[in-house]
């Protein structure tokens, strides 16, 4: 069975991002909730479907839920850019896609804290999950993650940042600067 390496070392940071010292893998999910930065991109295509992962059952965060199409830890001496680039070349085999930063927030579980560095593209190329480091993935309609939503199929943290980033009170999908229509009602 694979296992995340729990001596791999990330930087601690404040909340501005800040690096204010290291911590192993192990420390930084073992409860002691001290702030380490991480990537995540949302991935959608051009039909306004969001590309989502399938979490492998032996991470020991979250395992076996469907999650954000590409998260990771920023490694001690990296850039965010830098984490983020690694990141969706190992799990998802792309190389060519154009980030847009949304910004950042904290995120706090009962495990662990993190400085969650939120990132969108839109691609339409091939996606070659990861076999090593994931349990697949697909496209979801707008649709399929609502009536998933509060029902322990997504990670507390992806419907945290759907939500937060990409619906407005009205549930109405907040995707026009991506650059396609979505299916709002005009």
């Amino acid at each position: 069975m694979m296992m995340d390496n729990k001596n791999e070392e990330f930087p601690i940071v404040d909340e501005q991002g800040n690096i204010l010292g290291a911590i192993t893998r192990g420390h930084a999910h073992d409860g002691c909730k001290i702030l380490h930065p991480v990537v995540h991109l949302h991935v959608f295509n051009s039909k306004g479907e969001l590309y989502l992962q399938h979490r492998p059952a032996w991470k020991d965060i979250q395992p076996d839920k469907w999650d954000t199409a590409c998260g990771g830890h920023v490694d001690l001496g990296e850039s965010v850019e830098q984490a983020l680039h690694r990141e969706v070349r190992e799990e998802l085999g792309i190389t060519d896609f154009q980030p847009e930063s949304l910004g950042h927030y904290v995120f706090e579980s009962k495990r662990e804290k993190e400085l969650v560095y939120v990132h969108r593209c839109v691609y339409d190329g091939e996606v070659n999950p990861s076999q090593d480091e994931l349990d697949g993935g697909r496209f979801w309609t707008k649709d399929e993650i609502l009536e998933n939503i509060g029902k322990g199929a997504f990670t507390p943290n992806f419907e945290n940042e759907y939500q937060k980033f990409f619906y407005n009170e009205n549930s109405t999908l907040q995707v026009e600067s991506l650059g396609y229509n979505s299916g709002k009602n005009n």
